[in-house]
């Protein structure tokens, strides 16, 4: 076997003819140096997190967060902590038992989570911030530094969290939420901070927009794929910042179970609102958006009145109201049951799934007639007028294409469509290009003169 297919060893970067190079998708590409940097520390297992502070003193850790770290572990051990005297502990052993600390010293964990604002410089060159981004009609922005486990709870309180109601076609009442949950955005922070990629210097950053938040943080995905804990309910095997991580379990900020990504999913679903979605286009970093507001007002009724769809289920339903694709066999899977139409790709939600959340002539708005059907209208409208304009096309067909379309979609799916008959021989152009064009039967040229 050719050597240069051989898997890398762990942590010792391999280079060929001199140079490291790696896959960005498809495309080979030279190894950048913080992905150099990242190969080496698998070799030592390095945990930013770990590292203890040398000039450091529990002085420098704040009162209140520390407050906090106490009830939160009394919290986490339950009926234990008065038999164990918990509450009696002095500082030392609270944070050994909590493992914030190495050796009775201060680790970079500790300061992350009860670290005072002004005591960050100790985790220089590291910004140690969460950064609030406002990014909507207005805009806006603020840096929360240590301690994390008090600046999660003020990142969230700055986001615009707005009520609004879903009405539900056969109830006479609507359903009142919030914009956002706080038990799903504080996950996804508590998230953020367990997995960042400390080594890489960068924030933390929540930016808002008008129908949503997009968290990120830096470092890939660490260990397995998306899919894998939101539907196959995995248990992560390692993990980024494995020190801090059992710090934040014993805080009771997060579980190393690996629920909470299938959690916020399932609250979404209650909500009725798409589902989170993770862009990782980019290798160093992760952005995960949560939707604040429907995208197709089907999609959430059929939530209200669809109990017994799978969580799998709701993922792809989701994809395809965002209008990505699907795997073929999900697809096949969801018509089966009925679940969706069309052409694959190019699916939608079924009409009789919408017959169930609301009446047949509001379904008939959103979705596609067979292209024949407007086939036929354009050639009964030459047989007519002998000769049409493109604009007599869009006064023609732009109330019957489907109302998701956008109006440059719209005047896209016209054209085509026309490409389309001329290429059969039905149609032909007789005029220009663009808004000259001149249709006509392709038995009645003389039309055209």
């Amino acid at each position: 076997m050719n050597s240069f297919w051989r898997k890398a060893p762990c942590g010792i970067p391999t280079p060929w003819k001199g140079h490291y190079f790696g896959r960005d998708g498809e495309s080979k590409v030279a190894l950048s140096i913080s992905k150099l940097e990242e190969i080496r520390r698998q070799a030592s297992h390095f945990d930013w997190s770990a590292e203890i502070c040398p000039q450091a003193t529990v002085d420098d850790l704040d009162g209140e967060a520390l407050s906090v770290a106490r009830n939160n572990f009394i919290r986490k051990l339950g009926g234990r902590n008065l038999l164990d005297g918990l509450d009696q502990w002095d500082l030392s052993t609270l944070l050994g038992k909590a493992r914030l600390t190495r050796n009775g010293k201060i680790t970079r964990a500790a300061l992350l989570l009860l670290g005072k604002p002004e005591a960050s410089h100790h985790l220089s060159p590291n910004p140690a911030q969460i950064t609030w981004k406002l990014s909507t009609e207005e805009e806006a922005y603020e840096h929360f530094g240590p301690p994390f486990l008090l600046a999660i709870e003020k990142v969230f309180n700055r986001i615009r969290n707005v009520k609004f109601r879903i009405q539900a076609f056969h109830r006479l009442l609507p359903d009142e939420i919030d914009k956002y949950d706080s038990r799903i955005v504080l996950e996804a922070l508590n998230n953020c901070i367990a997995h960042q990629d400390y080594a890489q210097n960068a924030r933390i950053i929540v930016t808002e927009k008008a129908d949503r938040l997009m968290l990120q943080n830096r470092g890939g995905f660490f260990d397995g794929s998306v899919e894998d804990y939101i539907l196959r309910e995995r248990t992560p095997e390692r993990y980024r910042n494995t020190f801090l991580v059992q710090a934040m379990v014993n805080l009771n900020m997060i579980d190393t179970l690996g629920m909470g990504i299938r959690r916020m999913f399932q609250q979404q679903r209650e909500r009725y609102l798409p589902m989170p979605e993770y862009d990782l286009s980019n290798r160093d970093r992760v952005i995960l958006s949560i939707y604040g507001r429907q995208i197709d007002e089907n999609y959430g009724r059929i939530l209200m009145e669809r109990k017994d769809l799978s969580l799998e289920e709701i993922v792809a339903l989701d994809r395809v109201q965002k209008s990505q694709t699907i795997g073929k066999d999900v697809a096949k899977r969801l018509r089966v049951k009925r679940l969706v139409t069309g052409r694959y790709p190019r699916i939608f939600l079924a009409a009789d799934v919408a017959r169930v959340v609301e009446k047949p002539a509001d379904y008939t708005k959103h979705r596609a007639f067979d292209k024949q059907y407007y086939k036929d209208l354009v050639i009964n409208f030459l047989r007519q007028h002998k000769k049409a304009r493109p604009q007599d096309f869009q006064r023609l067909l732009f109330d019957k294409l489907s109302d998701l379309y956008t109006e440059s979609q719209r005047k896209a799916k016209i054209r085509n469509l026309l490409q389309e008959m001329v290429g059969e021989g039905s149609i032909v152009n007789t005029g220009g290009r663009g808004n000259t064009a001149k249709w006509v039967l392709s038995d009645d040229r003389s039309a055209g003169d």
